[in-house]
């Protein structure tokens, strides 16, 4: 995110015009990007990790496409893509991390993160892997309550659970249905896509009415 402040900021100033410091920012930005290039990448696991050395994943790797820092034809992207399919990813749904490989301090378990489920649909629609992109979100949508909210977490039961409504959780299911239509190519995949989410809402407010 350090990468991704500079980075920004030097689009801002040159859209703008605003006086700042440009060599001095790309200079620092583009340092940042050649340490995580090199110290970040565990050749071993075959990803990026959550920390220098480590070989931890993290669900906020998934962002590097979005914010441009790797392309997503990257080798070692769709590497670390893979890694994260198989260490973070069960049933569809994504963790932030694993908390046994990396203690957190907090207690109890936790669920697979909403926010984390829908940056993989993001990653993958832009990875080019349509199909399983598309299937992860159709999935996801079944998570909502009967207003198609959706809450922080889901459990291994799919209950929702932790803060509800979160808005991250939105922001990002918005995001991923724009670079899923965008991925597909087609001129009434966003329709089709809110027509299923809409669809979904009415069958469980029937539902709820029902009871």
């Amino acid at each position: 995110m350090s990468w991704v402040a500079l980075d920004r900021s030097i689009r801002l100033a040159h859209e703008h015009g605003t006086p700042a410091d440009l060599e001095r920012w790309r200079e620092v930005r583009d340092r940042i990007y050649e340490q995580v290039m090199d110290r970040g990448w565990n050749a071993r696991v075959g990803a990026f990790t959550q920390s220098y050395g480590g070989d931890v994943l993290d669900a906020a790797l998934l962002l590097m496409p979005r914010v441009n820092f790797l392309p997503p034809s990257d080798v070692r992207w769709h590497s670390t893509l893979r890694a994260m399919r198989r260490e973070l990813v069960e049933d569809s749904l994504v963790y932030r991390y694993n908390p046994s490989a990396s203690p957190d301090g907090l207690r109890g378990s936790e669920g697979t993160f909403s926010l984390c489920t829908f940056f993989y649909v993001d990653a993958l629609a832009r990875s080019g892997y349509l199909e399983e992109a598309r299937l992860v979100f159709d999935k996801m949508l079944s998570y909502g309550n009967h207003l198609g909210l959706f809450s922080e977490e889901i459990g291994l039961t799919g209950d929702q659970l932790g803060n509800f409504p979160q808005a991250f959780t939105h922001l990002a299911l918005i995001n991923a249905a724009l670079t899923l239509d965008a991925m597909l190519d087609q001129g009434g995949g966003l329709d089709e896509l809110r027509q299923r989410l809409e669809g979904r809402v009415t069958t469980r407010r029937q539902a709820v009415a029902a009871r």
